[in-house]
């Protein structure tokens, strides 16, 4: 159990705020890493998905709290790539920064996120008293906190995976191996290829 901020844990077991370390942990293989059709998705397709404006986009990843998983940009001309789990990351950040926690906290439950697998990650719920984010992977946890009156918010992170994922299927993707754009499926640009067929 991970999060971040001031250090109160919750009443009993359950669920233990993540804390910050002077190391980065190590990130561990996404989902998409052993598919050999990995795609990423360019920023502006990154913050349609997470719903964040490019200029925050842009600063997170120059200040390091968000950087591209896939591509980062180097030298003129190149375009950052981020992969679904960076999106997913960035959703979450953005709800955090809505609800007023703090930049500290953010930058280490971020660090916690992304070495967290994709399995765990998206059992995962994320809990807030405003100070400090607490990760509970269980009903017990979540009910733990709650009880101790210390939680004020919570994400789970399993409805953010599906709604970003419900997002970049109608977005243009990227091949990391070839550079293939490739099309997302958009209801209306379809019904719109329909329509100049019929006519």
């Amino acid at each position: 159990m991970v999060v971040t901020g001031g250090g109160r844990s919750a009443g009993g077991g359950g669920a233990v705020p993540l804390y910050g370390h002077g190391t980065e942990p190590a990130r561990q293989p996404q989902e998409a890493a052993a598919d050999p059709d990995e795609v990423g998705y360019r920023g502006p397709a990154a913050c349609a998905a997470a719903g964040i404006t490019y200029r925050q986009l842009d600063y997170w990843a120059r200040t390091g709290l968000v950087e591209p998983g896939v591509r980062a940009a180097h030298g003129s001309g190149a375009q950052r790539l981020y992969g679904f789990h960076d999106v997913v990351v960035l959703k979450i950040v953005k709800r955090l920064l809505d609800t007023g926690v703090s930049l500290q906290s953010i930058r280490t439950a971020v660090r916690h996120l992304r070495a967290t697998d994709t399995a765990d990650l998206r059992r995962m719920t994320l809990i807030s008293d405003g100070a400090t984010v607490y990760e509970c992977t269980s009903p017990d946890e979540v009910v733990d906190l709650l009880q101790g009156g210390q939680g004020i918010f919570g994400i789970a992170v399993g409805v953010v995976w599906s709604d970003v994922r419900a997002a970049l299927a109608q977005l243009h993707a990227e091949r990391v191996d070839t550079g293939e754009t490739l099309v997302g499926h958009n209801a209306a640009d379809e019904l719109a290829r329909r329509r100049s067929r019929a006519g």
